[in-house]
């Protein structure tokens, strides 16, 4: 069985509601260890690290000094490294490659997804990443650093050492995994992952050094492609539901659809997909049309294709969305429409067929319409490959990385392991952290990762936690912990995968992400990455309310705490009484200032903003002034002032707007609609 199952949670529901086929159980992986070097990435440094203290070129030199062969001490030759639930294959002899061939090479005419066969291990979520990581040279060069050093050289056998080293993304660093080269064989042949060539070992060394990271083989038997995928360039997934999303049948989304798998694929991004098992019977069954359930599939390509031939094709606009897929078994393939010896090939010319690199063989890969895989396949998941590097001609994004962790207390104030929305009482005891959107619209990514729970090898997998995360947008100038819930924009699912990630366009303004398990009392580290276009100053709310200083006693302490909300307002009138406005307002309360963002041509301006402000002087007024945006002066459109105390809990106010100076006491056109809530306590709000 390749896949594994995953429960999935909904907020304000009690129970899990359903499972899905393209999962990832929890891993055991091993505390990483000391700095091994620096590593270019996008133009940056990073560091990375050596799994189990080992170090590679320390550990060959003794070897090569000594004339002798690594054997790996920390992940031996012995059953234990092959289960946890004992062996179910018969005796296994651990062979080297020379002992299987008489020519071994990492590569044998270079790298290719057809390198890679399953074998006996229900591992195709793993096979099906390291698929697709073969088609990209850039991509597959990092996991496999040094290639051409490590690569037997039949003409310095004494450079030999029996060593290997691959790099893997773990929990937000890059992890240096040292293997020696003894392989498990049954009957002096490979039981895992092989090549379709004998003399090439890129594959079952880069799957030793995955299971060596995960506790034993074993512990790959069912797994989430999406984790593998992210273990391979440290990038962002993103799962997309085919079927929730309605795309077979919706050809607007369709197309949108593909535009966005056709750009993932163009920036050397990974994709895989599968087609969901409801039940266990369903795993790995083949439908009529060759394709399998509960099997994940490495997709290969992703192209447009043009219809005709000859000088017909070239002028012809019309052209089909295609996408190629790699079946990890290397055989059974897609029979419909577009497959290997279908007719439809006809529809398009020999040197198009070429470009495609269209075969006609039982190697397990083939090409779909983009229809028909809509149809058919109900899971996909685009790794992006996010660019942070200023010099390319991509999109560049800003990464922010925060690490935490869920911790129970007793104290409500320290609590951190509150659960989900559902547990209203503890939900705002849980980690928060708090970013502004600067743009006037900006499309945001957002991925929490939980740390995989460690196990030995003989408890078997750990269980991954259900997680997710809320979005609230709070106020222009929070400061402190959010103490009661505002305005919900977004959030994730929430499932008992290692990862969940959200895309949303968010409007300008702060925005409060609170990454939560599903059950309140749960405890685990996580790591939060953030995305948006400009930097977002993203970090984490530690204190309550505003800290006692040395200078509270001569300066004062708060008071109370206001929650200034400006709704909106409705007839401003400028200057020219017969245009349209370009109004913002600003709060003023104790010398601390909030300015709402500009909003172009309304003379009703929807403002939605909210100010926070813990004041020792609960008596003076909040002053609220309205002015419309000009490129040399602003214009003065109106002000109010208005008081507060916590008596009036939630005073809303719509008051006509006031003239200044010595005229302050003159109605002004338009008016104002603010809601005020004032507390003793300053950590009600």
């Amino acid at each position: 069985m390749g896949q594994a199952v995953l429960k999935m949670c909904v907020c304000v529901c009690p129970m899990p509601l359903s499972s899905r086929s393209n999962t990832s159980p929890c891993h055991t992986v091993t505390p990483v260890k000391p700095l091994l070097l620096l590593q270019a990435r996008d133009g940056m440094f990073s560091s990375v690290k050596a799994f189990e203290g080992q170090h590679y070129s320390s550990l060959k030199k003794r070897c090569l000094q000594r004339g002798m062969l690594f054997e790996d001490p920390c992940f031996p030759a012995i059953d234990e490294s092959l289960f946890y639930h004992g062996n179910r294959i018969g005796r296994v002899h651990w062979k080297r490659p020379q002992e299987l061939c008489d020519d071994p090479h990492l590569f044998v005419d270079g790298i290719s997804a057809h390198d890679l066969h399953q074998g006996q291990l229900g591992n195709c979520w793993f096979v099906a990443a390291c698929s697709s990581l073969a088609s990209r040279e850039s991509l597959w060069q990092k996991v496999i650093p040094d290639w051409k050093e490590q690569e037997w050289d039949p003409e310095k056998p004494e450079t030999y050492a029996g060593i290997f080293h691959f790099r893997f993304w773990r929990f937000g660093e890059w992890v240096d995994v040292v293997i020696d080269d003894r392989l498990p064989t049954v009957d002096n042949q490979l039981v895992y992952c092989h090549s379709n060539d004998s003399n090439e070992f890129w594959s079952a060394l880069v799957e030793k050094a995955y299971a060596k990271v995960y506790g034993c083989y074993e512990a790959l038997d069912g797994g989430n492609t999406a984790d593998a995928l992210v273990d391979f360039t440290g990038g962002v997934s993103e799962p997309v539901d085919l079927v929730e999303g309605q795309f077979a049948q919706d050809e607007v989304a369709r197309n949108q659809l593909f535009e966005r798998v056709l750009k993932v694929h163009n920036r050397d991004g990974l994709i895989s997909c599968s087609i969901r098992a409801t039940t266990v019977e369903d795993m790995e069954a083949r439908l009529d049309c060759g394709l399998v359930k509960g099997h994940a599939y490495a997709v290969t390509d992703v192209r447009k294709a043009r219809l005709g031939h000859g000088l017909l094709a070239f002028f012809k606009s019309e052209k089909l969305n295609m996408i190629r897929m790699r079946n990890p078994w290397g055989e059974k393939e897609w029979s419909g429409p577009w497959s290997d010896s279908s007719e439809e090939w006809n529809k398009v010319s020999k040197s198009e067929r070429e470009k495609l690199g269209v075969t006609v063989e039982d190697d397990g890969e083939f090409w779909m319409n983009f229809d028909d895989f809509c149809q058919y396949f109900t899971d996909l998941v685009l790794c992006r490959l996010i660019n942070t590097s200023y010099l390319s001609i991509h999109k560049t994004w800003e990464e922010e990385v925060m690490r935490g962790s869920w911790v129970k207390r007793d104290d409500a104030l320290r609590n951190r392991a509150g659960g989900c929305i559902n547990h209203k009482v503890t939900f705002l005891q849980n980690p928060q952290y708090v970013f502004d959107v600067k743009k006037v619209e900006d499309e945001v990514l957002i991925c929490l990762q939980q740390k995989e729970r460690c196990g030995r090898n003989k408890e078997g997998k750990g269980e991954n936690l259900a997680i997710g995360f809320d979005i609230h947008r709070v106020e222009l100038n929070r400061k402190y912990r959010m103490h009661s819930t505002q305005n919900k924009v977004g959030g994730s699912i929430y499932i008992n995968s290692r990862c969940v990630f959200l895309r949303k366009e968010l409007k300008e303004g702060r925005y409060i992400i609170i990454p939560t398990t599903f059950d309140p009392g749960q405890q685990g580290e996580f790591l939060l990455r953030v995305f948006t276009d400009v930097p977002s100053d993203c970090k984490e709310l530690t204190l309550d309310e505003p800290p006692q200083t040395c200078w509270t006693g001569m300066c004062g302490y708060p008071q109370v705490v206001t929650q200034v909300h400006v709704l909106g307002a409705e007839g401003l009138q400028g200057p020219d009484s017969n245009g349209a406005l370009n109004p913002y307002v600003v709060i003023t309360c104790e010398g601390e200032k909030v300015r709402s963002p500009v909003h172009k041509d309304t003379r009703c301006p929807d403002f939605d903003v909210k100010g926070l402000f813990y004041r020792k002087k609960p008596k003076d007024g909040i002053h609220i002034e309205v002015s419309e945006f000009n490129v040399i002066v602003d214009s003065f459109l109106g002000q109010m002032t208005l008081t507060s105390d916590p008596s009036g809990r939630q005073e809303h106010h719509t008051v006509h707007l006031r003239d200044r100076g010595s005229r302050q006491g003159n109605d002004l056109p338009g008016t104002l609609t603010v809601r005020l809530i004032t507390c003793n306590e300053l950590t009600s709000i």
